[in-house]
């Protein structure tokens, strides 16, 4: 498309003057309850972006398309009668900011002003209905003075005996000590095996770790013992998974949380280990043999246990290594050299090898063990054996292999090769035995059957079904002491310090070597002011080198690590309902409005919610939701782990009684990816990628807000197409002309064509018909669709001679939560000549026009007219009429009697509502 064709569409005029007079006007500014201009009787709407990290790339194609689909929904529900928040911020914390301050040797409170201005820039120029007086930055002293708050209230809570939250002042009051308490507490500190990379300095999330190196930067990464703060997640496992099911969220979401979390009930059962007969055999305590305890679903399968597997991390692999090295030093005889591990070297001796496989293994973090424990097993046996219980007189092997994960259960299993896949696996490599203890189906293999079936060669459970046997063999272990019943889950405690300067400092302070909470009054506890912070490359992490800070007293110092990318993004949400409160982290009523939609407003002014008076849609806020942010848009990328995080920091808000719901965010959608136009991922080192302020350059705000939302179902992987972004800008020129006209001097004014009159029927019905489709597409996020009868209503407008100015403004309406700049300028340019149709400043504060059922009743129908078999006419015709009318219409028509030439007509034949044919 040439630039003169472009500059037909003066977007690039009107866009920037509507952006400027809406932030001028506060056009998007929200009330909250206590405000004078707050309305407290109507319904609430919490519209909500996952807030982005400000990169130095700035945002791409694929900000817009979520932040589009809120904006639209946003606006709509605004204009159908809800209070709207709808904010912005900024996600600014964390490794990535990090690194890219070092990349570019800029302090990263200096970049990371930069680019949140860069960003908010780009954002405005979209046109986007935020209030921006509700900003927040996570690296704001006045924000994080609330992250540290909480993690106070963290640090300061246990879980009792229900299953919630409670002060820990509980247990002090009980006169536990402070060991005990510590033990309790939701904020903790552990020595724990982590993901340590050197070169960024700090420990990482597994799933920061992919193929042994860092997410950020491609680093080496190694597993090795650290003091860190951990936050007991666990405890909270069960509502995790039950909670899902009250939550308008992606099944798929859901799954990934409930596998992640993992709830499996089974039981713990015990295993006793034989100290083999060798030269020195040590009895007693230090070395006791060990009782390994595994956790197992299926302990109806106990009978076909014909090994043990401990986890390389597990504290039991620890001391047996120990015991190896010290006392045996010969292997077994009689076993497959397969079995002493894959480092030749250390093979002579059973130590030497367990210590060897141990060593290698824990370099690897547990994704990638979880990754290629599907592909390939690997395992060493410590030469040890242990006694089945149910089976006494049966030695079974103790191995060690990396598929097995210290977190998960117990870090040991009992391993039925006849009945788990990994186990099955690991004994055909290995070459141990296959026992069958539960017969399938008939007609299905039992080598490797997982499902239900019936006991067999498994002694006093023989014959009985599955789910019996599970509930007699719990019952016999329970009975003899050797195992207990037991619901566990896999999800692991959230490790939470990282060794990294740019994060919240941890609100805490050693002393003889006790930690403890700092008081309210000293937070916001500052990051110093370090010009060298870059990690130091050993676990003492960057805040060490500010010695002042460190030194809080004469015999405390500070905690020196910061907490992960993830704090500031777990209760954000709840900053934006009062984002400028200095005295809480939300107000009471704030928080109770924008997350349940109550007040406590006096009740002249606050309705109850038969009172709430909205067009059409406030039934959906009639029942009690368990989740308070009514819509939640952002990627599936977050699906285990800001998803998890807020939904855990905000039940422990919620049991202490800050907040007043039991989840944070009712309905969740995932918007598609957006492929570059070789149907590839978008990245530099293809080529493809597509910078949305060029786009806004060449074709405006409003084509690509359109465009995107245009492309397909939101929650689609898409193709971007330059083609289709024109194809949009086309549309909008179209809508634009049926306003604007332009003279020889390129001057636009009002089309003559515009006039102050009714819209005939079939304007009428197409318009009528675009508020109902438009109205319900939004609701179900189908903005494709809703676009598509926003091009046939503009057709219907562009056929006709006369353009009724009043359907024309409130088709604007319907397309203002779409293209805002061009529905802003048309409607003003129309209120300049037609004050009355346009009562509203901008077209946002007006109300969503409400479609007449009665205009959408087709009474007419169209009806073809051939001469000869040839369609030669049509007109539209009641749809009642009858034959005889049909025919009368059909030949008064100028075009059949063209080709009639003065003919009579032989035979008329009439199919009513369809076609009338004359032949001559």
């Amino acid at each position: 498309m040439s630039s003169e064709q472009r500059k037909a569409f003066p977007f690039s005029e009107f866009e920037p003057k509507w952006q400027g007079e809406w932030e001028a006007s506060k056009a998007y500014r929200t009330p909250n309850p206590g405000d004078a201009d707050f309305d407290a009787s109507k319904p609430k709407y919490f519209v909500l972006d996952m807030f982005p990290y400000p990169s130095g790339n700035g945002l791409h194609v694929g900000h817009p398309e979520g932040y589009t689909a809120t904006d639209i929904i946003g606006r709509f529900k605004k204009m159908n009668g809800f209070n709207v928040l709808h904010p912005m911020g900024w996600d600014a914390f964390g490794l990535p900011a990090e690194q890219y301050a070092i990349k570019t040797g800029t302090h990263p409170r200096v970049t990371t002003e930069a680019n949140v201005a860069n960003f908010t820039k780009q954002l405005k120029s979209l046109g986007f209905a935020y209030d921006w007086d509700r900003e927040v930055n996570t690296t704001d002293p006045g924000y994080f003075k609330w992250t540290q708050w909480i993690f106070l209230k963290l640090y300061n809570s246990y879980v009792g005996d229900d299953g919630k939250a409670h002060p820990i002042s509980e247990l002090e009051a009980q006169g536990l000590s402070r060991e005990e308490i510590d033990h309790r507490r939701l904020a903790y500190v552990s020595e724990a095996p982590v993901n340590w990379c050197p070169q960024l300095g700090t420990v990482l999330a597994n799933e920061e770790v992919v193929d042994g190196k860092s997410e950020v930067g491609g680093f080496p990464v190694e597993r090795r013992p650290m003091r860190q703060w951990m936050l007991r997640i666990t405890a909270f496992a069960e509502r995790l998974v039950s909670d899902l099911d009250g939550l308008d969220w992606p099944e798929s979401i859901k799954m990934l949380q409930t596998d992640w979390i993992g709830r499996s009930e089974g039981a713990y059962v015990k295993f006793n280990v034989e100290w083999p007969t060798c030269n020195g055999k040590p009895s007693g305590n230090p070395w006791a043999p060990p009782t390994i305890e595994v956790f197992t679903t299926r302990p109806d399968t106990l009978f076909g246990a014909e090994y043990l597997v401990l986890a390389p991390d597990h504290p039991t692999s620890t001391y047996l290594t120990s015991w190896l090295t010290t006392f045996l030093h010969t292997w077994p005889k009689g076993i497959s050299d397969k079995w002493k591990g894959e480092v030749t070297e250390a093979q002579a001796l059973p130590g030497l090898a367990v210590q060897a496989y141990r060593e290698q293994a824990m370099k690897k973090s547990e994704r990638e063990r979880q990754q290629e424990g599907g592909r390939h097993k690997t395992g060493v046996f410590t030469g040890l054996y242990a006694r089945n219980p149910v089976a006494p007189s049966k030695l079974i092997p103790v191995w060690i292999a990396d598929y097995v994960l210290a977190g998960y259960g117990t870090g040991a299993i009992m391993a039925v090769p006849a009945h788990d896949d990994r186990d099955f696996e690991f004994a055909q490599k290995f070459e141990l035995p296959i026992t069958q203890v539960v017969q399938p189906p008939e007609g299905k293999d039992w080598q490797g059957f997982t499902d239900n079936g019936m006991a067999v060669n498994s002694g006093f459970l023989n014959g009985l079904p599955t789910a019996e046997a599970k509930k007699k063999i719990t019952a016999w272990l329970e009975e003899k002491g050797l195992g207990k019943g037991t619901t566990n889950f896999k999800l692991r405690d959230w490790l939470f310090s990282r060794q990294r300067y740019w994060g919240e400092p941890f609100p805490i302070v050693w002393e003889n070597g006790q930690h403890r909470g700092l008081a309210e009054s000293e937070l916001p506890l500052l990051p110093p002011t370090l010009e060298d912070f870059k990690p130091t490359g050993t676990p003492e992490p960057p805040l060490s080198k500010a010695t002042d800070w460190v030194q809080y007293s004469a015999t405390a110092k500070r905690e020196l690590n910061t907490m992960p990318q993830w704090a500031g993004s777990c209760w954000y949400y709840l900053r934006y309902c009062d984002a400028r409160n200095t005295e809480r982290f939300v107000g009471v009523e704030a928080e109770k409005y924008w997350m349940t939609g109550k007040c406590s407003v006096p009740s002249a002014q606050c309705s109850d919610s038969e009172k709430l008076s909205t067009p059409t849609l406030s039934t959906e806020h009639s029942a009690p939701k368990p989740g308070g942010v009514d819509l939640y848009v952002g990627g599936t990328e977050h699906a285990v782990l800001h998803l998890l995080y807020a939904r855990f920091w905000h039940k422990v808000l919620f049991d202490l009684g800050y907040v007043s719901t039991p989840e944070p965010f009712q309905r969740l959608v995932n918007q598609g990816l957006i492929l570059g136009e070789d149907g590839q991922k978008m990245s530099k080192s293809r080529g493809n990628v597509v910078n949305p302020d060029d786009v806004v350059r060449e074709y405006g705000a409003d084509a690509l807000r359109l465009y995107e939302m245009f492309m397909g179902p939101l929650e689609q992987v898409k193709p971007w197409s330059m083609k289709g972004v024109e194809g949009v800008y086309r549309f909008l020129a179209r809508v634009w002309r049926l306003v604007m006209e332009v003279d020889d001097e390129g001057v636009w004014s009002l089309s003559k064509a515009l006039q102050d009159v009714p819209a005939n029927k079939q304007l009428t019905k197409a318009l009528h018909e675009t508020i109902k489709k438009c109205g319900e597409d939004i609701e179900k996020l189908s903005f494709n669709t809703a676009i598509s009868q926003m091009m046939v209503c503009t057709n219907a407008f562009t056929g006709a001679e006369v353009k009724p100015a009043g359907a024309i403004v409130t088709f604007l309406k319907v397309l203002s939560p779409f293209a805002p700049h061009l529905a802003e300028e048309l409607n003003a340019q129309i209120r300049a000549k037609f004050p009355a149709l346009a009562a509203k400043r901008f077209l946002s504060d007006e109300t969503w026009p409400a479609y007449d059922p009665a205009a959408l009743i087709e009474d007419e129908v169209e009806v073809v007219f051939q001469v000869n078999g040839k369609l030669r006419d049509k007109a539209r015709v009641p749809i009642q009429a009858t034959k005889e009318e049909i025919e009368k219409i059909a030949l008064a028509s100028a075009r059949v009697q063209e080709f009639m030439e003065g003919k009579p007509a032989k035979k008329i034949i009439v199919v009513p509502g369809k076609l009338v044919n004359v032949v001559v």
